[in-house]
């Protein structure tokens, strides 16, 4: 099996940062709370957190944004820095190699100024240490020298408020997670959300698009904002070749059937996934090395792109002993069910 049909970087449905968002994200990002579409619980709470701070004259408390990649955290992180009226500095954890690296960045920001981190359960240990005084007391700890003559100072810094984002908040120590005082989990988008999102950047971006055609492009985003906004540029290039430039509910399917993306938001590598446990394991269980060799993709990628969604719409499931498909996901896929028989060693029969 081609390994280049699982290369999750070309996906159209990937939620990962990709070069082409640069083109088009950064002018359809809104920059502020009103703009700002879906998130309702998050957005309550930060309006109050924000009006709060500014009441008061002092900074925002740090914040923890976590959840699912493509969902709209560093575009969160901007609106809260343009609410505070302060300017944003952007790094990531990775980025992050040393801790001079981060003692820079933490002694050139103004006073009341945020510093978004993303993917900050990348930080190394060595840069989180110095980044818990910094949190909590404003400070800096540095040290002079070395051997015998080595002392210590304490640099104070302008009070900031530190802005986190990660997908995976539970590989987060619990001494830096403690220290964020706002923590926000972003939840997926629902597909009318998504279709309010999809209108507004096809309104920035002049691409024509009725009520119908905007819905199916976001019934097949799979939650998410960054998947939805691709897709509709994606549904614009066979709208410009293939009508009249009208992105209509007929021209939507028919592109959307071209990329082969389902009406779940499934492509062709998820489907694959899918027809390789029945296939080949019987419908699972199945380990995630054995699957990931199957299929030729590395465990990390199934288990951080493709198994979320399928997990979160009920197709997959994770045992004890490994991946297994769901019922509904035979429905989906047109495959006839087969129930274990427990008599058989685990073995399957078909269902009359």
């Amino acid at each position: 099996m081609d390994m280049d049909e699982f290369d999750f970087e070309n996906r159209i449905m990937s939620s990962e940062y990709s070069g082409e968002d640069t083109e088009v994200e950064p002018s359809l990002r809104p920059r502020s709370l009103e703009e700002y579409t879906g998130q309702e619980k998050a957005k309550e709470v930060l309006k109050i957190y924000i009006e709060a701070a500014k009441k008061r004259g002092d900074t925002l408390d740090h914040v923890l944004l976590y959840g699912p990649p493509g969902l709209g955290k560093t575009t969160l992180a901007a609106i809260i820095a343009n609410e505070l009226g302060v300017n944003i500095r952007v790094t990531s954890g990775p980025a992050i190699e040393k801790q001079g690296d981060l003692a820079a960045l933490l002694s050139n920001l103004a006073e009341g100024d945020v510093l978004f981190i993303d993917e900050i359960h990348r930080l190394s240990r060595q840069v989180e240490e110095i980044l818990y005084p910094a949190l909590e007391d404003f400070s800096l700890d540095i040290i002079i020298g070395k051997g015998p003559a080595a002392r210590s100072i304490r640099l104070p810094l302008s009070r900031f408020t530190l802005i986190g984002a990660t997908t995976r908040a539970g590989q987060l120590t619990t001494p830096l997670r403690d220290r964020f005082g706002v923590l926000l989990r972003l939840e997926l988008y629902t597909p009318e959300e998504l279709c309010t999102i999809v209108k507004r950047s096809a309104g920035i971006l002049n691409i024509p698009i009725d009520e119908d055609g905007a819905l199916e492009i976001a019934s097949r985003s799979r939650g998410t904002p960054r998947i939805a906004n691709r897709l509709l540029k994606r549904v614009r290039d066979f709208a410009q070749v293939r009508g009249d430039g009208v992105i209509t509910l007929e021209l939507a399917r028919e592109a959307l059937a071209v990329l082969e993306i389902d009406e779940l938001g499934l492509d062709n590598t998820d489907r694959k996934m899918l027809e390789a446990i029945i296939n080949f394991y019987d419908g699972g269980p199945v380990g995630l090395e054995t699957l990931a060799a199957t299929v030729g993709e590395e465990a990390i990628t199934l288990e951080d792109v493709y198994e979320p969604y399928l997990m979160q719409i009920g197709f997959l499931s994770r045992t004890p002993r490994g991946r297994c498909v769901t019922r509904s996901a035979y429905e989906h896929l047109g495959i006839p069910y087969k129930k274990k028989d427990p008599l058989e060693g685990g073995s399957q029969i078909p269902l009359e």
